[in-house]
């Protein structure tokens, strides 16, 4: 049953999403007198634990110089994925979308929940460089912040991912004394509401539907109707002169089809 190869890269683009929020924050130096601006500078960003750079940190005290590592810095990772049973839907539904073909359709069941975690890490030399970027996230997450992601575009699938901010820590790493600052360090935890997807199914168009009612108690009665739908050509498809089952047999999914319909008593 499993072992069939489909990947819809779901998880990657919750990921890509998620560090496509940050990659435009800004921070600004002033002249502490005059109040004009002096510097404006774009806050890298990287995917990997703050932990990796904060050991590149011990390794390099020079942190303001222009080579090797630069601060602020954010980083972020992810940390989780778990099952979210509150949004489950029905695992039989599905979804259906036109072939190219226009002979048959593709199916897809719906999507299962998932909470994937975010990590998210600012390192800072000052308080007033930190401040600045944690003023420019916050505001956004009331707890949460919605993007739209095109998770399955042959299927025209898009979902608005909720990414919510569950909570903010703040650590002053520091060495000697307490006055000395190494650099501080903010981190945020996130989730990220997202989806999962299963195979895209190329399926035959439904060409007759049958439906068996009983009229009372079966039991008893042993009586049933046989209620049949079947779509039917109006039009010579195959311009042979003729409409008959031949074009019927050629209906494409996108036809407007003329039903005929039957009732059988059994």
């Amino acid at each position: 049953m499993l072992g069939n190869h489909f990947y819809h890269s779901c998880i990657k683009k919750t990921v890509v999403g998620f560090g496509t929020l940050f990659n435009n924050i800004q921070i600004i130096k002033k002249d502490p007198q005059s109040g004009v601006e002096i510097e404006r500078q774009k806050v890298a960003i990287a995917y990997g634990p703050k932990n990796k750079y904060l050991a590149r940190l011990e390794q390099n005290p020079d942190v303001g110089r222009k080579v090797g590592i630069t601060l602020p810095r954010i980083s972020f990772e992810m940390t989780s994925i778990n099952y979210d049973p509150s949004r489950k839907t029905s695992p039989i539904l599905k979804y259906l979308k036109e072939s190219g073909s226009s002979t048959g359709v593709k199916t897809q069941y719906m999507p299962v929940p998932y909470n994937i975690g975010f990590q998210l890490g600012i390192i800072s030399k000052s308080q007033d460089d930190a401040l600045q970027i944690i003023e420019q996230i916050l505001p956004y997450f009331q707890p949460s912040f919605n993007i739209t992601i095109e998770m399955i575009p042959e299927m025209d699938e898009s979902r608005d991912i909720a990414y919510v901010l569950n909570s903010i820590n703040y650590d002053d790493e520091y060495e000697d004394d307490f006055i000395v600052r190494r650099s501080i360090v903010y981190t945020l935890e996130f989730t990220a509401k997202s989806y999962l997807y299963g195979p895209v199914v190329n399926a035959d168009i439904i060409r007759k539907a049958i439906v068996d009612t009983s009229l009372g108690n079966l039991a008893v009665h042993k009586r049933s109707i046989r209620y049949t739908v079947q779509p039917e050509a109006l039009t010579d498809i195959n311009n042979d002169g003729l409409i008959n089952n031949t074009d019927t047999l050629l209906l494409t999914a996108d036809d407007d089809f003329g039903f005929n319909e039957g009732i059988t008593l059994l």
